[in-house]
C-alpha cells in the first residue's frame, strides 16, 4: 500500500500545482487578503475537489460528464470566473487611495471558501481524473483495485492536497509582502485578465 499512498501523494502535488482558475482566484484575493484570502479559497476548491472523488470512485461521476449535466456546469463555472475577473480588473484600475486597506482584507477574505468550491464544483472535467482513479491504482497494484486500495489512494491525495493548500498560501502571502502597491495592483490586473480569458475559454470549450 506505500507504493499507492506515494503515488497518490505525487498525483495530489501535480494535480493541485497546474495553473488555472483556482490559482488565479488565490492570487487575487492573496493580494488583498494575505495568507487568509489565498487559503480560504484553495480550502474551498479542496472541498469541491474531495466532493469529486467521491463521485468518482463510487462510480457515478461519469453521469456529470452527460450534456445535459456538463453544460450547465461549464456556463456556471464560466459566469462565475469571468465575474470574478471583472471585479479585479475593477479593483485594479480603482483610484488609489478610494479603497481603505482594511475593507479591502475584509473583501478578500469574504466568501473565499464558497468562491473555491463553486470554482472546484463547476469543473466536471475533475471527475475524469477520479474516474481513472481506481485504473491508475489497479496498474501499481498489478490487480483490481479494492475499497481498502483507494481509500489510501483518496488519503494520500489529500494529503498532499492540504499540504498544498498552506504552500500556494504561504508563497503568495510572501510574495505580497515584495511588492509594492503599483506591483499588487498589476497583479491585480493579471489576475483579472487570466480570469476573463479562462471564463471565455471554458464557454467556447462547449
Amino acid at each position: 500500500m506505500l507504493n499507492v499512498a506515494l503515488l497518490a501523494f505525487w498525483l495530489g502535488m501535480v494535480f493541485n500545482a497546474a495553473p488555472g482558475a483556482v490559482f488565479a482566484e488565490s492570487l487575487r484575493r492573496g493580494m488583498r487578503g494575505g495568507f487568509r484570502g489565498a487559503f480560504a479559497v484553495q480550502l474551498g476548491s479542496l472541498a469541491g475537489d474531495v466532493t469529486w472523488a467521491v463521485l468518482g470512485l463510487a462510480g457515478v461521476g461519469t453521469l456529470f460528464l452527460l450534456d445535459g449535466v456538463r453544460v450547465p456546469l461549464l456556463l456556471a463555472g464560466s459566469v462565475l470566473t469571468t465575474g470574478l475577473g471583472v471585479m479585479s480588473l475593477r479593483a485594479a484600475l480603482r483610484p488609489p487611495g478610494s479603497d481603505p486597506a482594511h475593507k479591502s482584507h475584509v473583501d478578500a477574505t469574504r466568501g473565499g471558501f464558497s468562491v473555491g468550491a463553486v470554482m472546484s464544483l463547476a469543473n466536471p472535467m475533475n471527475v475524469v481524473f477520479w474516474g481513472g482513479a481506481a485504473a491508475a491504482v489497479s496498474g501499481v497494484l498489478g490487480e483490481e483495485a479494492t475499497w481498502l486500495s483507494l481509500a489510501v489512494f483518496f488519503t494520500g491525495f489529500f494529503v498532499a492536497s492540504l499540504l498544498w493548500c498552506w504552500i500556494c498560501a504561504g508563497a503568495i502571502a510572501l510574495f505580497r509582502r515584495a511588492l509594492s502597491t503599483r506591483g499588487v495592483r498589476l497583479l491585480e490586473a493579471a489576475c483579472g485578465l487570466s480570469l476573463v480569458g479562462l471564463g471565455i475559454w471554458m464557454v467556447l470549450s462547449l
